[in-house]
């Protein structure tokens, strides 16, 4: 009985340890789950890195030059006619950021990487002494085509007050002035320029370099507006309108094709590395996507 025992427990033994493990079948809906979990994740990551570049950019900025509408340029009367035009904008970007945001709850991040992509490309100053400003690239092409125009404004704003705030770019006074100039006509600039190029089959690149350099240039146009409006006191408008266009020439206009092509690489790269996030923004139908 005993070496039946013993031979009985072996075997029980040497089943235990052959047993195969029970295979767990795999649930779509739970790996699915994971993936959304997954890119969410690297979203916030991004988000995260661009906000870390933000903040050294803050803490390394060395000397602050005159960028975008200086403090105290504009007028009383025009600072608070510029933030009248610019409020309505901004609030219906608040709305749509919050209609959307209900919708998709990813698309608050990539928001806020686009403000965070405004903010630095906006950090780039080359003085212009003689307009009383200074220029630089804005981003603002790039934003208005994947997040649309309305909460491009908005994160235009952000980065606007961020920079007046605490690099000393720009001001409070002229805050309104800058997101009329910087967020609504750059955003609309540079989203119509594409979808006016998109519908008549022009390639992805070149609407793209386009809608950069417009939304470039018609921050600027819009600037020289702003500022001969509101400086030129007795004398005619015209005169010191061309004057601020030609002081912006030798800088913006190599600054404009630096953005077009900037534009181009960014929405061709993710056509061609990501065009499930430009059928998510609605850059592009989803046909266009599996061509």
């Amino acid at each position: 009985m005993k070496i039946q025992s013993s031979k009985f427990k072996v075997q029980n033994n040497i089943v235990k340890k052959t047993k195969t493990p029970a295979v767990i079948p795999a649930c779509p809906e739970s790996i699915f789950v994971f993936q959304k979990d997954s890119r969410r994740a690297s979203l916030a990551g991004m988000t995260s890195l661009m906000c870390l570049c933000a903040i050294m950019a803050i803490l390394t900025a060395s000397n602050a030059y005159a960028m975008h509408i200086s403090e105290g340029i504009l007028p009383f009367n025009w600072a608070a006619l510029w933030f009248a035009v610019a409020l309505p904008f901004v609030a219906y970007g608040l709305y749509r950021l919050k209609k959307l945001s209900a919708v998709d709850l990813s698309f608050k991040p990539l928001v806020g990487l686009m403000a965070a992509v405004v903010f630095i490309i906006s950090c780039m100053p080359i003085p212009v002494p003689t307009a009383g400003t200074c220029s630089h690239p804005c981003g603002t092409g790039i934003s208005g085509i994947l997040v649309g125009p309305a909460i491009s404004i908005l994160v235009t704003a952000a980065a606007l007050l961020i920079q007046a705030l605490f690099l000393a770019h720009g001001g409070l006074s002229t805050w309104g002035a800058d997101i009329v100039s910087m967020g609504v006509m750059g955003s609309f600039a540079g989203y119509l320029t594409f979808k006016a190029l998109r519908s008549m089959k022009i390639n992805m690149a070149i609407s793209g370099f386009m809608a950069g350099l417009f939304a470039d240039w018609a921050t600027y146009l819009a600037t020289s507006i702003e500022l001969a409006s509101g400086i030129k006191g007795d004398a005619p408008f015209a005169p010191l309108f061309w004057k601020l266009v030609i002081a912006f020439i030798p800088t913006q206009l190599p600054l404009g094709i630096l953005e077009g092509a900037m534009t181009a690489g960014m929405v061709t790269l993710l056509y061609k590395k990501r065009p499930d996030l430009l059928v998510k923004m609605r850059v592009i139908k989803a046909e266009e996507a599996t061509s």
